[in-house]
């Protein structure tokens, strides 16, 4: 009897072409692995759609579930041995927009089209649009849960939700303007100026990271509004949009001098929301170290 097939490594032998026990995988093999990934997604959820949904015909000779290859590749405009190269997860450049007509044409879900864009290691190009409407029930529920000063921004920067402890701090604002928006506070009310300490370093900062957040988005309408109104009332505004300076909302010491209690220094924390990542929490927590003498 045979203990084990010829040629085969024995026991505790790594492969030909595998990492040493203990050895980090190398790059091409991490990429392999994602490319592989990738193009059992993309099968898995070819195999979910059916022809009906996508303007085919149901035919009687499907072996099996879902779309074929062809009929993907013929609705996102690209050869089938290109898709198929895809799936079989060869080394293959896709650009954006192709990877969005796929997760179109396989109708994913916004999960599963994050997921996709992930694997493609590239950006959604419609990422952060259609997000237009309400927060999702709850949400503003939470801010008001929270003790330290909070609010909810999208995009342009509206004030979506804030607890009564900002409405402190902001001595009234966000309320007293019927469309609240941080930017517009920021370069239009005289009282921001009061509020904030060091505003105008503070106000170049804010250009910045605004322009990090909405950038890739200034020719749609709403992103271009708030634009365009600042750009024309803000000479401030202006000067520093101009200046093309990109940051991250990282957060950090942020100073307040109110007109009841003084000198206030909290450290800002900013999280992405998942069920909206368009938009952004905002909370300003008390710092003890930096408190004044």
């Amino acid at each position: 009897m045979r203990d084990k097939e010829a040629g085969a490594p024995a026991a505790g032998t790594p492969a030909a072409g595998s990492p040493a026990a203990g050895s980090p995988p190398s790059a091409e093999q991490v990429n392999s692995a994602r490319r592989k990934a990738l193009g059992d997604f993309l099968r898995s959820a070819r195999a979910r759609v059916q022809p009906g949904t996508v303007g085919l015909p149901a035919g009687v000779r499907r072996r099996t579930p879902g779309l074929r290859r062809e009929e993907v590749a013929q609705l996102c405009d690209i050869s089938v041995t290109w898709y198929t190269w895809i799936e079989q997860g060869r080394d293959v450049s896709v650009s954006p927009s192709v990877w969005a007509r796929l997760a179109s044409v396989l109708g994913l879900a916004r999960a599963e089209r994050h997921y996709l864009f992930d694997l493609a290691e590239c950006t959604d190009p419609e990422h952060g649009r259609g997000h237009a409407h309400p927060l999702p029930t709850g949400l503003a529920a939470c801010v008001h849960s929270i003790s330290a000063p909070a609010y909810i921004l999208d995009r342009c920067w509206n004030v979506l939700a804030r607890n009564d402890a900002l409405l402190y701090l902001f001595d009234g604002w966000p309320d007293r303007d019927a469309s609240p928006n941080l930017l517009r506070y920021i370069f239009q009310d005289p009282a921001a100026r009061a509020l904030v300490v060091d505003w105008e370093q503070r106000a170049s900062r804010v250009v910045a990271e605004f322009r990090a957040d909405a950038a890739a988005h200034a020719d749609e309408p709403d992103v271009r509004g708030v634009l365009d109104d600042l750009l024309q009332s803000s000479a401030v505004f202006a000067h520093w949009w101009t200046r093309h300076t990109v940051v991250d909302r990282e957060g950090g010491l942020r100073e307040f001098l109110h007109p009841v209690s003084g000198v206030l220094r909290y450290q800002q924390i900013t999280f992405r929301l998942a069920t909206r990542p368009d938009c952004k929490l905002v909370m300003l927590l008390e710092n003890a170290d930096a408190a004044p003498s």
